[in-house]
C-alpha cells in the first residue's frame, strides 16, 4: 500500500511539473539568457574561438625544437655478398638501422614571434566577434519579444472592438424593432460585426506567428505552449535619451564590439606584414642527428635433440661445409657478429648549422609582402568605415527614438480625440441623428487610433533599447 501511495504521489508531482512547464511564461531576461546558451550562431562563434586558441598553440610550438625518430629493418634473400668473406652466397641477409633527428630555428626573420603575437590578436578578435553575436541575438530577441507584446495588445483592441460592435448590433436590433432606425442599419451592423470577427482572427494569427518566430530564435524544440509574460511596459524617458548624440557615439566607440573587431583586425594585418617581411631575411637553423645500423646473415650451425620430432634433419657444420644427418636434431641459427655489438660500433653523430638566404624565388616572398600591405590598407579602410557606420547608426537610432516618442505622444492625443468623437457619435446614433454607416466610421477611426498608439508605444520602447544598447547597457538585464 505504501508503494502504491508513493507511486501516486510521484505521478501527481510529475503531472503538476508538466502543467507548470506548459503554463510557464517567459520574461525578456529569460528569453535572452536562453538564446545566449542555445543559439546555433553563438555556438559556431564559440567554435571559432576554440580554433583561434588552437592556432595559438601552433604558434607556441614553432619555438620548440623538432624531434623525430626513425627505424628500418629489411630482408635480402638470394645471391648476396657475404659481409664477412666478400664471396657471393645464397643466403638471407637482414639489415637494421635506427636514428634520431632534431632541429631548431635559431633565427627566422622574427616570423615565429610575430606569428605568436598574431595568434593572440586572433583570439581577441574571435572573442569580440562572439560578443557581437551575443549582442545581435539579444537585440533580435528583444525585438521579437516586444512584437509579441504588441500583438497581444492589438488582439485586446480588436476583441474590444468586436464586443462594442456586438453591443451596437443588439442596440440596433432594438431600435429597428422600435421603428427608430431603418432595417438597413441592422444589415450594416451585422457586416461590421463580421469584419470585426475577421480582424480578431487576423490578430490571433499574427500573435501566433510572432510567438513561433521567437520560439525558433530561442531554438526551442517544443513551442506549442510557448508564451511570454504579460508585463506592463510603461513608457518612461530613459536617462540615456538625456545625453547628446555625440556623447552616445563617444561611449559607443569604447563599448561596441564592431569597432573593437575592426581595430583588432587592423593589428592582425600589421602583424601579417611583418610575418611576410620576415620571409625575406636569412634563416638560421641548428640540427643534430644520431644513427646506427647492423647487418647479419642467418645460417644453420648446430642443433639440439627434439624428442617430439624423431625425424632426420640436415645440418651444416660451421667451418667445414660438410652436411651431417642426425636423429632428433633441431637447427639453430647463427650470426656473423653479435647484433648489439654492431649497433655500438656503427653509431654516429651529425650536427651543425644551416643558413638559408633567400635570393630568388620567383618574387613569391616579395609578392606576399605586397599582398599583406594591400590587406593592411583594406583593414584601415574597414576600420574607418566601421567608425562611420557606427556614427550613422547612433545618430539614426537617437533620431528614431526621439521621433518614436513624438509619434507615441501624438497617438495618445489622437486616441483621446477619437474616443470623444466616437462617444458623441454613439449619442447621436441613439437619438436617431446619425446613421449606422457614420457610426461605424467613427468607431473604426477610434479603434485604429488605439492600434496606432499600441504600435507607437512598443516601437518607442524598442528604439530606446537600441540607443541604450549603443551606450553599453545590456538588453538582458532590462525588464
Amino acid at each position: 500500500m505504501r508503494k502504491i501511495n508513493l507511486i501516486v504521489a510521484l505521478l501527481l508531482v510529475s503531472v503538476s511539473v508538466s502543467f507548470a512547464q506548459q503554463g510557464k511564461k517567459w520574461t525578456l531576461k529569460e528569453c535572452v539568457e536562453y538564446a545566449l546558451k542555445n543559439n546555433i550562431q553563438i555556438k559556431q562563434s564559440e567554435l571559432d574561438l576554440q580554433l583561434s586558441a588552437i592556432d595559438k598553440k601552433d604558434a607556441i610550438g614553432a619555438f620548440l625544437p623538432s624531434l623525430n625518430a626513425n627505424a628500418n629493418h629489411s630482408w635480402n634473400i638470394g645471391l648476396n655478398q657475404n659481409i664477412t668473406t666478400g664471396l657471393l652466397e645464397n643466403q638471407t641477409t637482414q639489415f637494421t638501422s635506427a636514428g634520431i633527428n632534431a632541429g631548431i630555428d635559431i633565427y627566422k626573420g622574427l616570423q615565429n614571434q610575430n606569428q605568436l603575437r598574431r595568434s593572440k590578436l586572433s583570439i581577441i578578435a574571435s572573442q569580440y566577434r562572439l560578443d557581437k553575436m551575443r549582442d545581435d541575438i539579444s537585440l533580435n530577441v528583444a525585438n521579437a519579444f516586444l512584437q509579441i507584446l504588441f500583438n497581444k495588445e492589438n488582439l485586446k483592441v480588436q476583441k474590444q472592438q468586436l464586443a462594442n460592435n456586438e453591443r451596437l448590433m443588439t442596440r440596433t436590433q432594438e431600435m429597428v424593432n422600435a421603428g427608430s432606425v431603418p432595417r438597413g442599419d441592422l444589415a450594416d451592423m451585422r457586416a461590421t460585426v463580421a469584419t470585426s470577427q475577421k480582424a480578431v482572427v487576423d490578430a490571433e494569427n499574427l500573435l501566433m506567428i510572432s510567438k513561433l518566430s521567437l520560439a525558433q530564435l530561442l531554438q526551442l524544440d517544443d513551442f506549442k505552449d510557448f508564451d511570454v509574460a504579460d508585463n506592463d511596459y510603461e513608457v518612461s524617458e530613459s536617462p540615456v535619451m538625456l545625453q547628446t548624440p555625440e556623447a552616445i557615439f563617444d561611449k559607443a566607440k569604447e563599448a561596441r564590439n564592431e569597432i573593437k573587431i575592426a581595430r583588432t583586425n587592423l593589428l592582425v594585418a600589421e602583424r601579417d606584414v611583418k610575418i611576410s617581411q620576415g620571409a625575406l631575411q636569412p634563416n638560421l637553423q641548428g640540427y643534430y642527428s644520431f644513427s646506427t645500423r647492423a647487418a647479419y646473415t642467418d645460417r644453420v650451425i648446430g642443433g639440439i635433440q627434439d624428442p617430439d620430432n624423431p625425424t632426420s634433419v640436415i645440418g651444416t657444420v660451421e667451418g667445414t661445409g660438410q652436411n651431417v644427418v642426425q636423429q632428433n636434431f633441431i637447427p639453430v641459427l647463427g650470426k656473423y657478429e653479435p647484433i648489439f655489438d654492431q649497433f655500438s660500433e656503427n653509431k654516429g653523430h651529425n650536427f651543425g648549422l644551416q643558413l638559408s638566404i633567400p635570393i630568388l624565388n620567383g618574387f613569391a616572398a616579395r609578392n606576399n609582402v605586397e599582398r599583406s600591405k594591400v590587406a593592411l590598407e583594406r583593414s584601415k579602410i574597414a576600420f574607418s568605415q566601421a567608425e562611420l557606420d557606427l556614427e550613422r547608426n547612433v545618430y539614426q537610432a537617437f533620431v528614431d527614438a526621439k521621433n518614436a516618442l513624438q509619434a507615441y505622444e501624438a497617438a495618445l492625443v489622437a486616441v483621446e480625440a477619437r474616443e470623444l468623437a466616437f462617444n458623441y457619435a454613439q449619442e447621436r446614433y441613439n437619438v436617431g441623428m446619425m446613421n449606422s454607416f457614420d457610426l461605424n466610421q467613427a468607431q473604426t477611426l477610434y479603434v485604429n487610433s488605439q492600434s496606432d498608439a499600441v504600435r507607437a508605444k512598443f516601437d518607442y520602447i524598442f528604439r530606446v533599447k537600441v540607443v541604450e544598447f549603443y551606450f553599453g547597457i545590456p538588453i538582458n538585464i532590462t525588464e
